[in-house]
């Protein structure tokens, strides 16, 4: 099947199309359309809703006919997964126990819900997100590039999942393959790096809504700007080394450059940030009148079943605000302190 990929931003809304399969974005979950990022969508990522659902794609696409996908720039394992998944239906006609596993493992993945036990360089996440870091070409390029290489990843977990083999944490499945050997130890030696970035962070504690609504709970927080390490997140939670409680820390704010922020909690502690998007929104709102502008577009608030505000992103054209105001935008909402 002659397959074209086009890529847009997150956000972007979609109606179902002939020929296209628009995954992972698209704000609908209706044959043709298949994204989990809008309020009504289910506790589900794509690719497990795919899984859930094959009539989503079987019900809008024909094997006979070119196909464009749409996906969001710069795809991740939930997009790589989801396109992989979906092509395997168009070519198969129905799910089998292989597709099941990868989109069962994508979920996880999606959640951010990787046991903390297992060895990290050994799990197919980090080991693709190690394929994808330090490239310096092109977003255009960039985009290509994850299609291409992600999908070929994508096989080759299929095809060991067809053999059998466990793909949670399986350092053994990517032995004899240079690409795959050299994402292991770049993935170690990323570790390292968390190290730096832990060292020159700002160590915090909040108060933060628990998900059942019935109170607070405290954490400790990891501040950092432009971070080294690409699995920042996943090593901060697993650190019980560094964070105050011993418990690792259970939230994160990463920031990239002036305008992007990126607020997120560990989905294991029960807690979330329903609330601190609206806040942002708010100021973000007053800025702008205050200089005379339009207002940009909202922060991201997590505000889907699958995520229940766990995770809170800047706007795509970046923040206006500064780091200050969205500190204290973060101090109001749940007693912000530093500690060590």
């Amino acid at each position: 099947m002659e397959t074209v990929f086009q890529f847009v931003n997150y956000g972007e809304s979609f109606e179902p199309a002939p020929g296209t399969l628009v995954l992972d974005v698209g704000m609908a979950t209706v044959p043709g359309v298949v994204d989990h990022h809008h309020p009504e969508a289910e506790a589900e990522c794509t690719a497990s809703l795919i899984a859930k659902y094959p009539r989503l794609v079987l019900g809008h696409i024909r094997p006979d006919e070119p196909l464009t996908i749409v996906t969001h720039k710069l795809p991740d394992f939930d997009s790589l997964s989801s396109i992989f998944i979906a092509l395997k239906l168009v070519e198969t006609g129905s799910m089998n126990p292989s597709l099941y596993k990868l989109a069962a493992y994508a979920r996880i993945v999606d959640s951010a819900s990787l046991p903390k036990q297992i060895d990290l360089s050994g799990t197919p996440y980090a080991i693709l997100r190690a394929l994808f870091s330090g490239s310096k070409k092109s977003e255009e390029d960039i985009n290509r590039d994850r299609i291409e290489e992600g999908l070929k990843f994508m096989r080759f977990l299929y095809a060991r999942a067809e053999a059998g083999f466990e793909i949670l944490e399986n350092r053994s499945l990517f032995f004899g393959i240079d690409r795959y050997e050299r994402a292991m130890r770049k993935v170690e030696a990323d570790y390292f790096r968390y190290l730096e970035d832990v060292r020159r962070g700002l160590k915090v504690r909040a108060d933060l809504p628990t998900t059942d609504r019935k109170g607070k709970k405290s954490l400790d927080g990891l501040i950092v700007s432009n971070p080294k390490s690409f699995l920042l997140k996943e090593w901060a939670r697993r650190d019980q080394d560094h964070a105050a409680a011993a418990e690792g820390f259970g939230f994160t704010v990463i920031s990239f450059g002036d305008s992007r922020y990126i607020l997120g909690v560990d989905p294991e502690r029960r807690v979330n940030l329903r609330g601190l998007g609206a806040i942002l929104n708010q100021k973000e709102a007053e800025k702008s009148l205050a200089e005379g502008r339009a207002f940009p577009r909202p922060w991201y608030e997590g505000n889907c079943p699958f995520f229940d505000y766990r995770i809170i992103d800047a706007p795509r054209d970046g923040t206006a605000l500064s780091r200050t105001a969205i500190l204290d935008a973060l101090a109001g909402f749940g007693n912000l302190r530093r500690i060590g």
